[in-house]
C-alpha cells in the first residue's frame, strides 16, 4: 500500500526535507550563524577562518538533530567547546545554547517573511496516506514545528506532531535516537514494527532503524542515496511521490550492526 509493506499501519513523517522545503533555509541560517562564530573567534585567535560547509558539515553534524545537539555536534568536530548555557539565553550569549538560539532568529525572520514551500509530491502522499487510513504523524526535531505545519496547510492531514518542545518537556533525546518517533508511535497508539519513518536526514534514518521501525524510507534531496542506506534506510527515494508508483516494496533489511556508530564516530 503506497509502496509500503503489507504490515505498516502508520506513518512518520519528518518535516524539514520530508513534507516542508525548509531544509534549504535551515542550512542557510546554520551557515550565517555559525560563519559569523567561526570568523570572530579567527579575528581574536589570530587563526585562519574555516567557515561551515553548507554541504558535509550541514549533512553529518546538524541536519535533523536538536539545535543545541547540532551546535555541540558542530563545534566538537572543530575542537571547539562551550559552556552550555540554558534554553533561554539571549541570542548573544558565547554558549551552546546562544548560538542554537541566534540561529532560530534568523530562521524565525526568515519563515515569517519568505513564508514556507512544501513538496508537492509529498503533500500528494500525505493526502494518499490518509485516503488510505493509514495513521500519521510529524517528527521532527525544530522546536519551530507547529508554526511550519501549520503556515504550510497540512495540519488537518496530520494527527500528530512531536517536535523539539515536546522533546524538551518530556526528556526525550534527539534524533539519531528513536525517542521522538517512538513518541510518534505511542500518540498513534502503534507498535514501532507497525510504523514506517520518513526521513532525508542521515541522523532521522539512523534512529528508524535504531528504534526497530517496521520501514525506513530514506528521502534523498541532496545526493546521498549510499549514505542514507548506509545509515539504515530500507529504500530511498528522490520524491514520496515516487512511492506512489512502487507496486511490490522491498522487504526491510536489518542487519547486526550499529546505527548510530556512525554518528558517534571513533571511541
Amino acid at each position: 500500500m503506497l509502496g509500503l509493506p503489507a504490515h505498516v499501519t502508520a506513518c512518520l513523517f519528518d518535516l524539514d526535507g520530508v513534507l516542508t522545503q525548509t531544509a534549504r533555509v535551515h542550512n542557510a541560517a546554520w551557515t550565517q550563524t555559525f560563519d559569523e562564530f567561526l570568523r570572530q573567534r579567527a579575528t581574536v585567535s589570530g587563526e585562519p577562518f574555516q567557515p561551515f560547509d553548507p554541504g558535509p558539515d550541514y549533512n553529518r553534524y546538524v541536519d535533523g538533530r536538536p539545535r543545541a545537539d547540532g551546535v555541540r555536534t558542530f563545534l566538537a568536530s572543530r575542537g571547539i567547546v562551550l559552556p552550555e548555557g540554558g534554553p533561554d539565553d539571549p541570542p548573544e550569549a558565547e554558549t551552546v545554547n546562544g548560538l542554537g538560539n541566534r540561529k532560530n532568529v534568523l530562521l524565525l525572520h526568515q519563515l515569517r517573511t519568505a513564508g514556507v514551500e512544501v513538496y508537492p509530491g509529498s503533500v500528494r502522499y500525505l493526502k494518499a496516506a490518509t485516503a488510505a487510513g493509514l495513521r500519521r504523524a510529524v517528527v521532527t526535531a525544530s522546536a519551530n514545528g507547529g508554526e511550519v505545519v501549520a503556515a504550510a496547510g497540512f495540519e488537518p492531514l496530520l494527527e500528530a506532531r512531536v517536535d523539539g518542545l515536546v522533546a524538551r518537556a518530556e526528556g526525550l533525546r534527539g534524533k539519531p535516537h528513536p525517542d521522538t518517533f517512538l513518541a510518534g508511535a505511542r500518540l498513534l497508539g502503534v507498535d514501532p514494527t507497525q510504523a514506517a519513518v520518513f526521513e532525508d536526514a542521515l541522523s532521522g534514518v539512523a534512529a528508524g532503524r535504531a528504534g526497530g521501525f517496521g520501514y525506513v524510507v530514506g528521502v534523498d534531496r541532496v545526493g546521498q542515496a549510499d549514505e542514507l542506506l548506509a545509515h539504515g534506510a530500507d529504500i530511498v527515494v528522490k520524491d514520496l511521490a515516487d512511492l506512489l508508483d512502487v507496486a511490490d516494496p522491498p522487504a526491510p533489511t536489518r542487519t547486526d550492526t550499529d546505527p548510530l556508530a556512525a554518528e558517534r564516530g571513533p571511541a
